[in-house]
């Protein structure tokens, strides 16, 4: 974080992609934070919660009270289960009247040159939609956009309509001028997907931006303040 002048990050534990109780890797992360003081001054964690293991309630609501955690991550594709499924619906929902944001990662690695025992199937980001329609009052975060950005008009509406940041970490940023043209710069943060991808990516597709695609302003927004906004810093 700080080559890149980078003051605060958030954070959740891999592991909990490949825990089938990912409250363990709640803990884990809890304790890691912990374990020095400043830890707790640069990190914002997420929690990862599977709301198809049982006791996922609980487990949001000592991620809420006793860990302090800022946000939930979901992974449906590696925990199996859909967006539509009544406990993904049910999880969004409370994760809404606590006023936490809910991440969504399109893509954890590219399937193309990953092990065989990952998964093949990746989201576009109308894979999505689907569940901000269901909730549309929720706050979603969704991150490493590395596939097809396409909605239809509906889809597109909405997606103005929610409070929906997207990082710009992933690949499909790549045409981040017709993005922010389409959705504005208050749609964007800077992200990395680290430790899987880089700081440079995410950072240039702000900074390489001309002054008649963002001016300075709009940059700032992009890098900081869109995300101090969007989590109340």
């Amino acid at each position: 974080m700080d080559p890149f002048g980078v003051e605060l990050s958030i954070i959740s534990n891999l592991n909990g992609i490949f825990y089938k109780n990912t409250q363990k890797a709640n803990e884990e992360l809890y304790n890691e934070i912990n374990s020095r003081n400043a830890f707790r001054d640069r990190f914002i964690p997420f929690a990862v919660i599977n709301p198809i293991y049982n006791g996922w309630e609980d487990d949001f609501k000592t991620c809420r009270d006793q860990y302090k955690m800022k946000g939930i991550r979901l992974y449906p594709k590696y925990h199996g289960y859909n967006l539509d499924n009544p406990a993904c619906i049910e999880l969004v929902k409370m994760a809404r009247d606590n006023g936490l944001p809910v991440s969504l990662c399109l893509r954890m690695v590219d399937s193309r040159t990953s092990s065989w025992n990952d998964i093949e199937e990746e989201w576009a980001l109308s894979d999505v939609m689907p569940l901000i329609r269901e909730v549309p009052d929720a706050k979603y975060m969704i991150v490493n956009v590395a596939n097809n950005t396409s909605l239809d008009e509906e889809e597109t509406a909405l997606l103005k309509q929610a409070d929906v940041v997207m990082d710009t970490s992933g690949r499909g940023l790549n045409n981040i001028v017709g993005l922010l043209e389409t959705y504005g710069e208050e749609k964007f943060v800077f992200g990395t997907h680290s430790p899987i991808l880089d700081y440079c990516t995410g950072l240039l597709r702000i900074q390489s931006l001309r002054p008649d695609e963002a001016d300075q302003k709009a940059k700032e927004k992009m890098l900081s303040g869109n995300i101090r906004r969007y989590l109340n810093l």
